[in-house]
């Protein structure tokens, strides 16, 4: 299967992030569906913890909106939060509640992992993502 790649046009520039559609199928299948509708356009991004993440993909703008649905955990060990620029999935701390939020992180952060779901890794954009602050917005999320 030749993997895609995510879009997010923001304010602040383009983030292109590889999709690990062979290793998180349930997670990707889920977060190109609601992309593809145009769930996240015009989102913003809620949460921005300096050297820990960027988090968006709320409807309703302050982390504790959904998409209507959940998304049981997946995670495999060669799935890490080894770098800048992974992208995961948010969720509470039932493990089986992710729905529409995604966080990119902006340093290795281990302690994540195989406690939430990471779906890509960011391959141009990552000073986009850097610049990213609370209430920039997603102006489109594609999928080529």
């Amino acid at each position: 299967m030749a993997e895609r790649t995510a879009v997010i046009e923001t304010n602040k520039g383009t983030i292109k992030f590889h999709l690990y559609e062979t290793d998180a199928p349930i997670t990707t299948a889920n977060f190109i569906g609601l992309a593809e509708k145009g769930f996240y356009d015009g989102l913003t991004f809620h949460r921005v913890v300096p050297n820990f993440v960027i988090q968006g993909g709320d409807p309703l703008g302050n982390g504790t909106g959904n998409s209507g649905k959940t998304i049981p955990l997946e995670v495999k060990p060669n799935l890490k939060h080894d770098a800048a620029g992974v992208v995961a999935m948010a969720r509470s701390s039932e493990p089986n509640s992710a729905s529409c939020q995604f966080y990119i992180t902006l340093a290795p952060v281990a302690y994540l992992d195989m406690q939430y779901a990471v779906f890509g890794r960011v391959t141009e954009g990552l000073e986009v993502v850097k610049k990213i602050a609370i209430g920039d917005k997603m102006l489109s999320v594609k999928i080529v």
